[in-house]
C-alpha cells in the first residue's frame, strides 16, 4: 500500500507522551504513549485485523452493507461492538471499523500508559489525565483547524470521530467538510458521523441532522461545518484553536 501523506498529523501532540506510527496493511494508526509501546500496539493491530478479515470472508455481508444487518450474538466482542454502533445510527457495520480499531488499541495498552492517544484516519480514541483540545480538521472550510471541543478528563475514556464528505476517501453520502461526533464509544462515534454526515448536502441540512445527533442513545456532542457555517450541539466547550 503506499502511504499517503496525513499532515494534520503534525498538529496532534500532548506534552510528555511518546508518539509513534503504527502500520499494518490499510490500518494506519499514530499513537501517542506514555512509553514507547509500538510493538504492543502492532500486535494488537495484527490480531485484529486477523479477526476482521476472517469474519467477513465468512459473512461478506459485514463487509458490503451500508445499512444496519441482524445483530450476530455469536461474533467476537469488536464486531458486536461494531453491529450495535451500526444500529444505533442506521449505517452499515464497517461504518464504525475505525473508531472501534482505536478504542481496542487503547484499551490494549492502557495497563502500561494512564494516558493514551490513538488517531486512525481521523478517529481518535482518548484517555488522558488533564484537558485536552481536539482541534477539527475540515478541508478547505476556513473553519478547518480554527475550532475545536475542549475535553475534561474526567470524561475520558471516549471517541472523538470525523467524517467528511469533501476530504479523505471515506464513503460519505453528504457534503459537509465535518461532521465531529463525541461518544463514549468510539465505534458508536464514528458511525453517527458517517450517519450525520450522509445528511448533509449543504447548510441548510445543518440543524436537521444536529436534531438526529440528540436522537442516538450514548451521543454526548457533535459540529458540524460546511464552509462558513458551523453547528453545535452537547456537553463540551467549542474552542478556538
Amino acid at each position: 500500500m503506499r502511504y499517503k501523506e496525513r499532515r494534520y498529523r503534525s498538529w496532534i501532540w500532548r506534552d510528555g507522551l511518546f508518539s509513534f506510527r503504527v502500520q499494518v496493511k490499510e490500518t494506519d494508526l499514530l499513537v501517542l504513549a506514555e512509553k514507547d509501546l509500538r510493538e504492543r500496539a502492532k500486535e494488537e493491530v495484527i490480531q485484529i485485523r486477523q479477526q476482521l478479515e476472517e469474519y467477513i470472508r465468512e459473512n461478506p455481508s459485514f463487509g458490503e452493507a451500508l445499512r444496519p444487518l441482524p445483530p450476530d450474538p455469536l461474533a467476537p466482542p469488536l464486531i458486536r461492538e461494531m453491529y450495535g454502533a451500526s444500529r444505533a445510527c442506521g449505517v452499515g457495520p464497517m461504518a464504525a471499523v475505525a473508531g472501534a480499531v482505536a478504542e481496542a488499541v487503547g484499551r490494549s495498552l492502557a495497563s502500561d500508559s494512564e494516558e493514551v492517544i490513538v488517531e486512525n484516519g481521523g478517529d481518535i480514541y482518548l484517555r488522558v489525565k488533564g484537558p485536552c483540545r481536539v482541534g477539527i480538521f475540515a478541508g478547505k472550510s476556513p473553519l478547518s483547524m480554527k475550532v475545536g471541543l475542549m475535553v475534561p478528563p474526567e470524561r475520558t475514556p471516549l471517541g472523538v470521530c470525523t467524517s467528511s464528505g469533501t476530504v479523505g476517501p471515506s464513503l460519505s453520502m453528504g457534503r459537509a467538510d465535518a461532521v465531529c461526533v463525541v461518544a463514549r464509544s468510539a465505534a458508536l462515534a464514528d458511525a453517527a458521523a458517517t450517519s450525520l454526515g450522509n445528511m448533509v448536502r449543504d447548510e441548510k441540512d445543518v440543524e436537521r441532522a444536529l436534531q438526529r445527533a440528540r436522537g442516538i442513545q450514548g451521543i454526548e456532542g457533535a459540529v458540524i461545518i460546511v464552509g462558513e457555517t458551523l453547528g453545535v450541539w452537547g456537553d463540551y466547550p467549542l474552542v478556538r484553536i
